[in-house]
């Protein structure tokens, strides 16, 4: 939890600072490179982009267990009205795992789905803030009941955040509980939360930290990992991508992982 508490001191840290940047400082000419590194930061621009995210995870359990997760994570923006958005959002892992449970051997397929609707105002609040809240939805898609819940599940998600200057400050968070499914697995009753700050450079790179952190409250179960992920804009050809990498630091009693990394690759579509 250490690590949890670090990363709120560096958030409340950065979100001071960025109110002086500002109020002191006028906003640089922004690339197309530096703008969608902006952009997405924002869990509710109105951007589609399609996220692989991949999470490997080693050292797992006494076993020495290891996972890799693939999210693979669309992002689609509605427009609803004049003033009004909708931004769909679906995660859904593909995980191939070895000796995660002691040793239990291998497994490979999909994990469940979670699915977001954030209702998002389309521009920001007079103060700069920006948010969204809508409903999530847990969907069964694994194909193996150790990789999922079979459980069906539904509850609020929520997302605020400023921009000010280079820097982005915001948090997302929901809490599912499950509503079907079958009676031999536990039910679900989670909350994850995902504070976030990051900083904009020229060029289109970016450097952000953030903590992603679930929490089962009917087994008292923490697993969380911290992130400190750097992340360039390029072209390949006339697809417009980004890249980021970078370490994952567990923590929390159901997280047994020594450690692990983070890499992504993103696929922009840009407006126009």
């Amino acid at each position: 939890m250490k690590s949890y508490f670090l990363l709120l001191f560096i958030f409340c840290y950065c979100f001071t600072f960025s109110q002086n940047t500002e109020n002191n400082e006028e906003a640089p000419q922004e690339s197309q490179a530096d703008a969608l590194a902006k952009q997405l930061q924002n869990p509710v621009a109105s951007l589609i982009s399609v996220p692989f995210q991949g999470n490997f995870d080693f050292g797992i359990g006494a076993a020495n267990g290891s996972r890799m997760t693939l999210n693979i994570q669309p992002v689609v923006p509605i427009s609803l009205s004049e003033n009004w958005n909708l931004i769909g959002r679906v995660i859904l892992p593909v995980i191939s795992q070895q000796d995660v449970q002691g040793n239990s051997g291998s497994q490979f397929g999909l994990s469940d789905a979670v699915v977001s609707g954030f209702f998002s105002p389309k521009e920001p609040t007079s103060g700069g803030l920006i948010w969204g809240a809508g409903p999530v939805f847990l969907v069964p898609t694994a194909t193996d009941n150790r990789l999922g819940t079979e459980k069906f599940g539904m509850g609020p998600t929520v997302v605020m955040l400023k921009q000010a200057g280079q820097f982005t400050i915001g948090a997302l968070a929901n809490h599912i509980w499950s509503v079907a499914g079958s009676d031999n697995r536990a039910d679900v009753n989670n909350t994850f939360l995902q504070p976030f700050i990051a900083r904009n450079f020229k060029g289109g790179y970016s450097l952000t930290i953030n903590t992603e952190l679930t929490q089962n409250w009917d087994a008292d179960a923490t697993s969380g990992s911290l992130h400190l992920i750097g992340a360039k804009v390029f072209s390949i050809g006339k697809q417009l991508t980004q890249f980021a990498i970078g370490p994952r630091i567990p923590y929390g009693n159901a997280n047994t992982a020594d450690w692990g990394f983070r890499a992504m690759i993103v696929l922009l579509f840009p407006k126009g």
